[in-house]
């Protein structure tokens, strides 16, 4: 059975590859290649630090790809049992149902895009893959962010889940980086 900390994962959206399906490219020159990711990472007032645009990106732009070591579930929980009850501090993602993505490992600038209530960025699954993706403009010095959707459920500890409040600051804040719904109740759902 996993351990509560391996369950507090970023989950993102799956999408088919299937030909034909709408691929969304990151920016290129006028030569074809690939430009470096439009950002950069500082200090953030939400939390620790955040990632920044330093040009205008486009709608619909494939930002950067979620980098980390690829581990299974079972290493996961292993991993990360040995943090302190009080430390909701991760960067795991789940890639797929076996995969794990541990950008704490080999990983990139997108783990520190932060969580927001009131996102600029959604976050992708193709193939096993993790990309970071505009769903509106984004505004040279705008920092980027997108709904963790952290996975918990209804049996969890008040105090634990506590840790993951939010400080987004946006209008409509809903106060947590977790999911909506507990996994348990949406799998209850399901039958």
């Amino acid at each position: 059975m996993a351990t509560k900390r391996s369950r507090k994962q970023e989950r993102g959206q799956t999408r088919s590859s299937a030909k034909g399906a709408r691929r969304r490219r990151p920016e290129e020159d006028d030569d074809g290649a690939d430009l470096p990711p439009p950002v950069e990472t500082r200090g953030s007032g939400i939390h620790g630090r955040g990632v920044y645009a330093t040009r205008s990106i486009k709608k619909g732009t494939r930002i950067i790809e979620y980098l980390g070591e690829r581990i299974s579930h079972a290493e996961a929980d292993r991993r990360y049992a040995r943090k302190g009850e009080d430390d909701g501090h991760t960067f795991l993602f789940i890639a797929s149902r076996r995969t794990v993505i541990d950008a704490g490992v080999n990983g990139n600038d997108a783990r520190f895009i932060n969580h927001s209530c009131d996102p600029n960025c959604e976050t992708v699954i193709e193939n096993g893959r993790v990309f970071i993706e505009a769903i509106r403009r984004i505004k040279p010095g705008e920092e980027l962010g997108y709904d963790y959707q952290l996975t918990w459920e209804s049996t969890d500890d008040p105090v634990e889940l506590a840790l993951y409040a939010c400080r987004c600051g946006a209008t409509h804040c809903r106060g947590t980086m977790l999911d909506r719904e507990p996994q348990d109740t949406k799998a209850d759902k399901k039958k």
